[in-house]
């Protein structure tokens, strides 16, 4: 399951930007994920929720973002969307295409909390 093994290392990218940050969790974690990564939704999930428990990411919200594969055509230059399977080109018909989109996996963005300092002159009363 390679899932296993992409989540690793989006959880390791997010955890050290979020400490980086000085952020004491995080709340929402954005992917992309292209289909043609053939990364298996539910697995992702599953791997996800396996690998935050005890983690700055616990409790952190996790939205996917498929993107479906994007082509252009070499011969005619027509982009377009098609799935797996079948990247001829639409318009004239070629197979000479290539991929734009659809094969990356990415963090789009991450939301988390960072505590915030005294301000300046600020001083700690005692009662």
């Amino acid at each position: 399951m390679h899932e296993l093994g992409l989540m690793m290392s989006v959880l390791d990218t997010v955890q050290k930007s979020a400490e980086e940050a000085g952020a004491t969790s995080v709340t929402r974690i954005d992917l992309s994920v292209g289909l043609m990564t053939e990364a298996v939704g539910e697995a992702l999930e599953f791997a996800y929720d396996a690998l935050v428990e005890g983690t700055i990411c616990e409790g952190a919200e996790l939205n996917i973002e498929y993107v479906k594969p994007l082509s252009r055509c070499h011969e005619c230059g027509t982009e377009f969307e098609h799935d797996r399977y079948h990247m001829h080109c639409p318009n004239c018909g070629s197979w000479d295409t290539e991929l734009l989109a659809g094969r990356d996996l990415y963090i789009k963005s991450i939301e988390v909390d960072i505590p915030t300092a005294p301000a300046a002159g600020d001083t700690p009363t005692s009662e």
